[in-house]
């Protein structure tokens, strides 16, 4: 009986280590498909728009990525709502621009209209600042944190360089901000090539 016993802890303790990694493999496994799956689940949507509005595609599906993690019912403190997390004067103002008729903001919610929007608006801030060297952390920086914060950091040789902007830049989020979209940017290029 005592024999039978040590068998079965001698055994238990052979297996253990091995069904504990084959758990863990397998949690680990679940947890980069469902990431995965998710971090993917929008390229529909975002290719759309890219191509609608002619704005790098890899650069959309970056800010979507750090908007909202790609969670198309997000909402933020400020009532920004969706996957690039719109507020509701920038909806209506894209609203009729496209002259949707009987829009609402809540429309923002579905993913294909809350894209076409981010991305119309993050075009229309591109288009802001034509003289800068590289427009991108201007138009995100606008996104971010408001036009007026910009209009205070591009003065002098910050107009026009987009390093000595972001030198002049006096909210770390809002740099931190530009930085992280940059670097995912980065990571999506192959994803999303940018149009020659």
């Amino acid at each position: 009986m005592a024999s039978d016993e040590r068998t079965r802890g001698g055994l238990r303790r052979k297996w253990l280590p091995i069904v504990t990694l084959v758990l863990l493999v397998d949690a680990v496994g679940g947890w980069l498909f469902y990431r995965y799956r998710r971090e993917h689940s929008q390229d529909e949507v975002i290719r759309a728009a890219a191509a609608r509005y002619a704005v790098d595609g890899a650069l959309v599906k970056a800010v979507v990525w750090r908007e909202s993690w790609f969670d198309p019912m997000a909402r933020g403190k400020a009532g920004e709502i969706g996957l690039m997390q719109i507020r509701e004067p920038a909806a209506r103002e894209w609203a009729e621009a496209e002259r949707i008729a009987g829009f609402q903001h809540e429309h923002i919610l579905d993913p294909g209209s809350n894209t076409l929007c981010g991305t119309w608006y993050l075009a229309k801030l591109l288009r802001r600042y034509p003289q800068a060297d590289d427009p991108v952390p201007y138009a995100l920086a606008d996104y971010n944190a408001g036009r007026g914060n910009v209009l205070r950091w591009n003065q002098g040789a910050a107009a026009t360089n987009s390093q000595q902007f972001l030198a002049q830049m006096t909210f770390p989020g809002t740099r931190r901000y530009i930085e992280t979209v940059a670097q995912r940017r980065e990571r999506y290029r192959d994803e999303f090539p940018q149009a020659r």
